[in-house]
């Protein structure tokens, strides 16, 4: 059992290390990034049904999905990198 407060030294010492891998992470700067929205979002770009970006998003997207709670961010040229190492295409 913990108390209190290793538990809170616990949980901070998780938040600043998933704060420092997302730095990491992060080369790019944030202005440069663009996002789509949810799995209607994910449906639109790329031509897919809502049930196939369902599955897209919790399988081969995942490193390109950021989700907390119920709002879904997907990096757009992250997921389309993926994709193309996946089919192993090499044009953009």
């Amino acid at each position: 059992m913990l108390t209190v407060g290793q538990l809170k030294e616990l949980f901070m010492t998780w938040v600043k290390e998933v704060m420092k891998e997302a730095s990491v992470e992060s080369s790019r700067s944030e202005s440069n990034v663009r996002y789509i929205y949810g799995i209607a979002g994910i449906a639109r770009e790329f031509n897919v049904s809502y049930a196939t970006a369902h599955k897209m998003k919790e399988g081969v997207l995942r490193p390109a999905v950021i989700q907390n709670g119920r709002k879904i961010m997907v990096d757009v040229d992250m997921a389309h990198d993926i994709l193309r190492r996946q089919t192993g295409k090499t044009d953009k």
